[in-house]
């Protein structure tokens, strides 16, 4: 074995985090109309919108699906933003049962918002992009709710995640 960690790995540690935070949005729904700013979001359930779109989106283009448009991806309730998530795990599930697929191929990504030298980047890289996206957001939202008053006993560092050893 090596001692990478792999992107089944991480995919499972992004899973973890997000049913951490679909569980402690249910019990606490009110903290979704909290005022939030990251990411321009006015609020913690457009900013949760922002990370599981943003995880689907970015599954789709590896894959080489039509990444859905913004505007057709939904606002809420939770339950749908979850689905978002769901979604982008299923995608990244039928990639990495592909023997076949190909990790290394770099794909081209022309978005304006990124920077010219960051428009280019394997299928591996990007996977791992949108992987991570999550839980660095997720580590800033925790800081904002302790901030807030609301501690949530999120412990995002992989450290802490059961699904490494």
């Amino acid at each position: 074995m090596t001692p990478a960690i792999t992107l089944e790995e991480l995919l499972a540690w992004n899973r973890e985090s997000a049913d951490f935070w679909k569980a402690h949005f249910d019990a606490n729904p009110a903290l979704l109309a909290l005022p939030c700013g990251i990411d321009a979001a006015p609020n913690v359930q457009e900013f949760v919108r922002h990370i599981w779109m943003a995880e689907l989106r970015w599954a789709q283009f590896v894959a080489g699906l039509p990444v859905a448009a913004r505007t057709d991806l939904p606002s809420g309730p939770l339950e749908a933003l979850f689905s978002l998530h769901q979604q982008a795990g299923q995608i990244f599930d039928s990639l990495l049962s592909d023997a076949a697929w190909n990790w290394n191929q770099t794909i081209a990504m022309e978005y304006d918002w990124l920077p010219r030298h960051a428009r280019t980047g394997s299928r591996r890289k990007i996977a791992c992009h949108a992987l991570m996206h999550g839980q660095r957001h997720w580590a800033q939202l925790a800081t904002l709710l302790r901030t807030a008053g609301f501690p949530t006993g999120f412990l995002g560092d992989v450290i802490f995640s059961s699904v490494l050893s």
